[in-house]
């Protein structure tokens, strides 16, 4: 990769301004970016978050949508951006990361300014025009808090709605009986189910732990809630709340007659509960892990298959790419020698646990409901859910990230690219905002609904991130059950013994019935959801284990703790607590959920592991079920408040100033084990890791643009592709190719040389480069794996496997049950396929499978499967591989793994081309930090000038540093012009911000010099683009800045409508 231009562009709308008809009278400036006292990110902080801000729509927003295609402002205007970087990134400089990113700044630019709302005495909104974000400012805590709230009723309170009747299990009754929602809340009321006391007692719980801290969470989160209540009100009094509301049958357009609930604190537990589920959990599937585990014993004996699910497993794969990678150890949750405890179910006894009673109606075919001309234009909007039904069976990753020290970087100021994989909806589950008010100042993004504070993002001098982790904070209890009676137990008993006693479950219900709505057509109906809950977690299902009766429950340690987090987060949000980063990573673990978190300021990088990592005893095996009974119980167990010893601060993997940082959902650190299968040889953080660790070994200095080149051609790279075809060719290879299938084969070398990427011809063509041999591999793929394994492995152990980790993760995802996500080549086979073809090449493996199962493990016998398998996949016609769906026609590759933004609401998105990659990203590189001056330094100097134009247009040196983004000054029309800024004493110099009128410098240089005559120079460009240039150098003393100009971009001089000058 060739190195980043210095020169950076900040605004967007500078850009536009460059690129209009130059004419030499002066044109209207493009209000320049100002860098708040505050902002030590000195315009380097960029991020994007598509489709748009806004994620409201009134009705009439909606039915014109439906009838014009038109949508409303802001809901849409990052997606252009996110979506041309695929094609943008190859000759990426940091001048043009505005055109993919937004400026992240503080602030709101003079002239940029949208809309000012001040919805309480002590509070004021103002909404930039770029994207429509609300930048929040308070004069008290209480009233930026209420502004928060507000601000997030302004642009999420359908979403907001959606999740908190998601969050209790009660999403048919609100959106609609359609199947895909009633999946859904079943899914999370089997995770979460909670009473309306569960949801208050954790609120008082956090309160009370936090101290001061605590007390203070407790009055943001009700002055939060006051802010969504005003706006709820402000909004139905105004008719203008979101036309959801009318379709699903909870508002009357004509009377505005509505049941819309206000907003009350518990709401934010059961949000919280949501988010928490969907990425901050891991562990669990312990009775499956055993199931593998058996049937391996039931194929190789006791011994072999033991060893063959500690393989596949994977818990400590030597070869598995790490975040940490320089060696630390961090032992968690790996499974001991001898363990003792085991709870393995006996075979066949398995029965998952009845939830649904009581069901009656919603069957047959969708009920008509009477709408007038303009609201039948949004009929059945909803007939397939509200939310994907699998949005939380579906495995998620929140990724990822990159971050380098420092001492590889342009500047010597580390930088990151990073933000969280969310998924792809409209609205989005995250939005943008700025908080800026006593104890808080932070901009970012937030979950819709607890968005009181930013949870990633930048602060004043420092940004942060995360992934998620999944490591194991959830294990499987074989209860015993009993009867109070002495009786004999039976599967369908509901009490259970609980050191010693015989006490009864207890019943969480949840009754939900639904109507036909204009969105949702589904005939009534109703059901009961009822789950069973024991001091050792929620019952799951029911077996037998040596003959006697239990229940296997889950126990995850963040169970009625939904909100214990806050604090953490708060602190994070608080610039006077995150001072270095030892502080931000004190502050990450206070977080109980499972993430992997990242931060970097103007000095350092850091990393730290959060989770209520529970203590268990040396020899219980957390991957595997165990006896409840107090010898296997976590350490210090009380069952009442589910609280445990944890792992202290030490054992969680950290780091601070390792010479880089990657994560995608990858294994942490060495003997830190990840809570289910899948960290093997191969992973999709290697596309991270092998990329970051060449443009580190080139010699070459890593840039924002460069390490943003590095993560978006990630970001359309086939896993398989790069790391396991040329194992699978070489195989193929080892004898002569049949001719008929020389070809394919030929296709596949020639993809994998050329980079492995899934991208189009051209921008806009639909079609990708490669196409028949990327055709070739996903047909390939499912069908090698089965090849490979499954005559070795027997039909029952393959199964169980497959049903532990899914064989393949493409795009497209045309094997599974999630296509358009984005996100792909998580889960997946690679790493066992990729172990076992080098063990049949005799390539040297470390953690090699104990058995060799390609072929029986002869390199013909593996050849031949291959090759039967490749002939099938060439065979494949483009409408199998991809056989269509309601957004793609049969056949339409490009189309098959586009990216669609689920529609949560009334307005809908155009596809774009699939990338693997954050949902949010931030660009960051602080040059400087706290205690530094950021100040200016050429507003209180004096300008001089090779030339200026007089007369008609009178544009003298001295505007540059008059701080008026209007007025400007122009040099002769001839090259080689400078303009000279005398500060008035030597002070320490390293940064120059020049802002461009449409007479730009395509040609120019920089000098400093300390006393009018001898120069230094310290930079020099013949790329320059115009719009505002952020041109960053070492620091050192000088009093006198010299600007020249070596090569004009147009016919007229030169023109800057400010020439800045900064310490850092």
């Amino acid at each position: 990769m060739r190195r980043a231009n210095p020169v950076t562009s900040l605004l967007a709308s500078a850009a536009v301004t460059a690129s209009l008809m130059i004419v030499p009278a002066a044109v209207q400036a493009a209000p320049a970016p100002t860098f708040t006292a505050d902002d030590f990110c000195l315009g380097q902080c960029a991020d994007v978050l598509p489709p748009g801000n806004n994620g409201n729509a009134t009705l009439a927003e909606i039915l014109a949508h439906k009838a014009l295609g038109t949508r409303p402002a802001h809901s849409a205007d990052q997606l252009g951006k996110y979506d041309a970087l695929v094609a943008g990134y190859g000759g990426l400089s940091n001048a043009q990361l505005t055109d993919f990113f937004n400026d992240a700044s503080f602030g709101v630019p003079a002239g940029q300014v949208e809309s000012t709302v001040k919805p309480r005495a002590d509070v004021t909104i103002v909404r930039d025009k770029k994207i429509g974000m609300p930048h929040i400012t308070g004069t008290t805590r209480s009233g930026t808090m209420f502004g928060a709230g507000y601000a997030a009723g302004q642009d999420r309170m359908w979403l907001m709605d959606l999740f908190r009747h998601l969050g209790r299990g009660q999403l048919s009754g609100f959106a609609g009986g359609a199947p895909g929602n009633r999946v859904l809340e079943q899914s999370f009321y089997n995770q979460i189910p909670y009473t309306e006391a569960d949801l208050q007692k954790q609120i008082d719980t956090a309160a009370a732990k936090g101290g001061e801290r605590g007390r203070q969470a407790l009055a943001d989160v009700n002055d939060y809630i006051a802010g969504i209540n005003a706006y709820l009100t402000q909004s139905v009094n105004a008719r203008n709340f979101p036309g959801e509301y009318v379709l699903t049958g909870h508002a009357d357009a004509i009377t505005n007659w509505n049941d819309i609930q206000p907003f009350k604190a518990t709401d934010m537990v059961a949000i919280a509960a949501v988010v928490g589920g969907l990425f901050g959990a891991g562990g669990g599937g312990e009775v499956q892990s055993a199931l593998v585990k058996l049937a391996a014993q039931n194929r190789y004996g006791a011994t072999v298959g033991e060893q063959v699910w500690q393989a596949f497993r994977a818990q400590n794969d030597p070869e598995a790419v790490l975040t940490l990678h320089d060696g630390q150890s961090f032992p968690y949750a790996a499974s001991p020698a001898s363990p003792s405890g085991l709870a393995l179910p006996d075979a066949g006894s398995i029965t998952p646990e009845r939830m649904i009673y009581d069901e009656v109606g919603g069957t047959g075919a969708a009920v008509a409901v009477p709408a007038s001309g303009e609201l039948a234009k949004a009929s059945g909007i909803f007939e397939d859910g509200v939310l994907p039904a699998d949005l939380l069976n579906k495995k998620h990753g929140m990724s990822n990230a990159l971050a380098v020290s420092g001492a590889h970087t342009d500047s010597g100021n580390p930088v990151a690219v990073w933000g969280p994989q969310t998924g792809y909806f409209a609205p989005q589950l995250l939005m943008l905002q700025e908080l800026n008010g006593p104890g808080i100042r932070s901009r970012g993004v937030s979950f819709a609904g607890v968005s009181m504070y930013v949870q990633l993002g930048r602060g004043v001098d420092y940004s942060w991130s995360a992934t998620s982790a999944a490591q194991d904070i959830i294990d499987t209890y074989a209860v015993e059950l009993c009867n109070p009676d002495g009786s004999a137990p039976t599967k369908a008993s509901s009490h259970y013994l609980y050191r010693g006693a015989c006490l009864p479950m207890e019943r969480l219900e949840r009754k939900n019935a639904w109507k036909p709505t204009v969105a949702d057509g589904t005939p009534a109906g109703s059901y009961t959801l009822v789950m069973w809950r024991t001091k050792y977690g929620l019952v799951a299902s029911r077996a037998t284990v040596g003959g006697k009766v239990v229940a296997y429950t889950t126990l995850r340690s963040t169970y009625m703790h939904e909100v214990d987090s806050i604090i953490g987060f708060q602190e994070i949000n608080d610039p006077s607590a995150i001072r270095s980063a030892t502080d931000f990573q004190r502050a990450a673990d206070k977080i109980g959920y499972a993430f992997n978190w990242f931060y970097v300021d103007s000095r350092d990088t850091a990393y730290f592991n959060s989770g209520l990592n529970p203590v268990r005893a040396s020899n219980v095996d957390p991957n595997l079920p165990v006896w409840a009974r107090p010898e296997f119980e976590w350490q210090g167990f009380n069952g009442d408040e589910n609280t445990a010893q944890y792992m202290p601060f030490a054992g969680h993997p950290n780091s601070i100033n390792q010479d880089f940082y990657i994560s995608w959902n990858n294994k942490q650190a060495k003997d830190f084990t990840f809570g289910g299968f899948g960290h093997s040889a191969v992973h999709r953080g290697d596309l991270l890791d092998g990329r970051v660790r060449a443009l580190i070994a080139s010699g070459q200095k890593v840039s924002r643009a460069s390490l943003t080149r590095v993560m978006a051609e990630a970001g359309v790279a086939d896993l398989r592709a790069e790391q396991v075809l040329p194992e699978l060719l070489r195989v193929v290879e080892s004898a002569p190719v049949d001719p008929a299938l020389a070809p394919v084969v030929q296709q596949l070398k020639d993809w994998q040389r050329s980079g492995s990427l899934r991208k189009e011809t051209t921008k806009g063509s639909k079609a990708y480069a490669h196409a028949d041999a990327i055709r070739v591999l996903d047909a390939w793929w499912p069908l090698l794996v089965a090849a490979q394994f499954q005559p070795s492995l027997g039909t029952d152990l393959y199964t169980a496997l497959v049903n532990a980790v899914q064989v393949d993760e493409a795009p497209s995802d045309t094997h599974g049950a999630a296509p358009h996500k984005g996100s792909s080549f998580q889960y997946g086979w690679w790493g066992f396929v990729d172990k076992d073809l080098r063990k049949v090449l005799g390539d040297p493996v470390q953690g090699a499978f104990p058995q060799t199962y390609c072929g029986g493990g002869t390199l013909s016998g593996c050849r031949t499967a291959l090759v039967d398998s490749l002939k099938q996949a060439a065979a494949k016609p483009a409408t199998q591989v991809y056989p269509g769906d309601a957004d793609c026609a049969a056949g339409d590759q490009w189309c098959a793994d586009t990216i669609i933004h689920r529609a949560m609401g009334g307005i809908a998105h155009d596809k774009i081309h699939w990338q693997n990659r954050p949902t949010y990203q931030q660009v960051v590189q602080f040059p400087s930090r706290r205690g530094q001056n950021i100040t200016n330094l050429a507003t209180s100097g004096t300008a001089t000038a090779s030339s200026h134009e007089t007369g008609w247009n009178n544009l003298p040196p001295q505007h540059v540093i008059d701080g008026d983004p209007q007025s400007r000054w122009a040099s002769n029309w001839s090259d080689d012009q400078w303009i000279e800024v005398d500060l008035g004493a030597v002070q320490r110099v390293g940064r120059a911000v020049l802002r461009w009128e449409s007479a730009f410098g395509s040609g120019y240089r920089i000098e400093l010099s300390s006393d009018g005559t001898n120069w230094r120079h310290v930079f020099a460009t013949s790329s320059g683009d115009g719009g505002d240039d952020v041109v960053a150098f070492t620091p050192q003393d000088a009093r006198y800045l010299r600007l020249t100009g070596t090569h004009r971009a147009t016919r007229h001089g030169y023109s800057l409508y400010e020439l800045e000058v900064y310490s850092l």
